[in-house]
């Protein structure tokens, strides 16, 4: 199969996210909070310039049609927003504090068992619809996490914390479909920047001294362009032609070279219980995305 440009977009994205924990253990030693704060900040900025330069019709656009939609679906995409932000924020905070405190490995697993969780929460609150074989991955990832926490509690408890907080934060946009996600998150951003600002001390962020460290600005700022705008660009472009399925799949990818840094490059070291769990939330990962084709009679 020729892979398009749009593709090559998606996979470029992915990839970037799963070298993520590179950079941000460069910041080892600084309160997960204090990497927020800059990390939203940086992006906000970041977001609003693009948008001033290059995307003000689609701001004016989602305006218009958030403006236009009935009173029901503007309270619904009000709080999706707001709720949006919240989610993503804490996401954001405890995915740092899991990389840099306690482990790789605990992060990318996090994200491996992300997608299942989802489909798991779709089917609670949504009433989605699962197939057997879904079912069947669930059963498994409840399997490699109680393998995990049978040899290391506190690991795959913080994994199941960042997992879900993602999952809810997607489930709660499900209900924003239409509308342009960049400038959404845009909005989510601000907000976020908003609730942090007072929580700064509390979170350990110490902005007026984080201004005067030109190493916390400047891996901030390549967290902020390289792994948060740019690959949210590629994802978005994706999207716009490809199926959300193969996009889904292909999101593999990150949690997948998250792990490989784990033990290539960051040195970390895998218990047979862990490598246990591991290979079966592999396994649950295939059969989740298997599609099985009924036989004519």
């Amino acid at each position: 199969m020729k892979l398009s440009r749009h593709h090559l977009a998606a996979l470029a994205a992915f990839l970037i996210w799963g070298f993520f924990p590179i950079p941000l253990r460069w910041l080892t030693g600084y309160a997960s909070g204090q990497i927020l704060f800059f990390r939203i900040l940086l992006s906000l900025l970041l977001l609003v310039v693009l948008h001033g330069l290059g995307r003000r019709a689609a701001v004016a656009a989602t305006w218009r049609q958030w403006q236009a939609a009935p009173a029901r679906e503007r309270r619904q995409v009000g709080w999706s927003t707001a709720l949006g932000g919240i989610l993503l924020t804490s996401n954001w905070l405890l995915f740092i504090y899991v990389v840099n405190e306690v482990s790789v490995q605990a992060g990318s697993f996090a994200y491996l068992i992300c997608p299942i969780l989802t489909a798991l929460l779709g089917f609670l609150l949504l009433g989605e619809k699962l197939r057997a074989n879904q079912w069947a991955a669930i059963g498994l990832s409840a399997l490699s996490c109680a393998l995990l926490g049978a040899g290391e509690l506190r690991t795959v408890l913080m994994s199941l914390v960042v997992a879900f907080t993602y999952a809810f934060y997607l489930i709660s946009q499900r209900r924003l479909q239409g509308y342009d996600r960049l400038v959404l998150l845009t909005v989510q951003l601000g907000l976020a920047a908003l609730l942090i600002l007072p929580l700064a001390p509390l979170l350990g962020a110490r902005p007026l001294a984080g201004f005067q460290d030109g190493h916390l600005l400047l891996v901030a700022g390549l967290l902020s362009a390289g792994f948060t705008v740019l690959p949210l660009f590629l994802n978005l472009y994706a999207l716009n032609v490809l199926p959300s399925g193969t996009v889904g799949i292909l999101m593999y990818l990150n949690p997948l070279v998250s792990f490989v840094l784990a033990f290539l490059y960051f040195g970390e070291r895998a218990s047979v219980e862990q490598a246990v769990a591991y290979g079966v939330i592999l396994l649950s990962v295939v059969l989740y995305n298997v599609v099985f084709q009924r036989r004519a009679p």
